[in-house]
């Protein structure tokens, strides 16, 4: 009978290193999460604040409620902001008004809550402190009473909204992810396989800065 013995010490540290490489590089990955949805958040937020700003240029009867008045578009005339959170659950991104202070031709105060009374529809009733005078087709008109608006934004209701989830649905899926990199970027093992052969000395170390960067890259692509 012929028996052969193989020392498969070696083999097995080198597998072991290997396997801890390969958990390192995961766990890197799964540390720099966090940071990577820090880095999306910021530049997900600036890009939708843009988009919205495209569409009232595009569309100002729908969108004018949002910006100061006679400066729909205006980066700097928002009266809307964008705020985002990383959570364990993810990124949560977040959208509030704010009030106005420029005042429309003819009015001599600025118009309380503009943005959210005229995007949510909200009827709003002017009392007078002597006379209310207003056009009404053309025609002058003076009462000392009360008078209610029932849609002071006109076509403005929901827009803002709807523009805002149209971020989400369409642009985000079809045009952001893809401009920015990131899915080419997480779709690609290159850092993985280009430290790979190094994993029999660096294991688990090795793994877990390689996974880090890796993930932190796409987020800076």
């Amino acid at each position: 009978m012929l028996t052969m013995s193989v020392d498969l010490s070696k083999f097995n540290r080198d597998m072991k290193h290997i396997m801890a490489y390969s958990n390192g590089f995961l766990e890197g990955a799964e540390r720099a999460k966090p940071l990577l949805l820090q880095l999306l958040g910021a530049r997900m937020s600036e890009m939708l604040k843009n988009f919205i700003d495209s569409n009232a240029r595009v569309n100002p009867e729908a969108l004018h409620h949002v910006y100061e008045w006679y400066q729909t578009g205006s980066p700097n005339a928002r009266l809307f902001d964008i705020s985002y959170v990383v959570t364990g659950g993810g990124l949560t991104i977040s959208s509030s008004f704010s009030q106005s202070r420029s005042i429309k031709s003819g009015s001599r105060v600025p118009f309380y809550d503009k943005a959210r009374i005229m995007e949510n529809g909200i009827p709003v009733t002017i009392v007078p402190r002597t006379k209310l005078v207003f056009e009404v087709d053309g025609e002058t008109v003076f009462t000392p009473n009360a008078v209610t608006v029932r849609n002071p934004g006109g076509q403005t209701q929901g827009e803002y909204e709807r523009v805002f989830n149209l971020f989400f649905d369409v642009y985000l899926k079809q045009s952001f992810l893809n401009q920015t990199g990131i899915i080419a970027k997480l779709n690609q093992g290159s850092d993985f396989d280009a430290k790979f052969a190094s994993a029999k000395r660096g294991g688990r170390a090795l793994g877990l800065a390689t996974g880090y960067s890796w993930m932190l890259k796409a987020g800076k692509e």
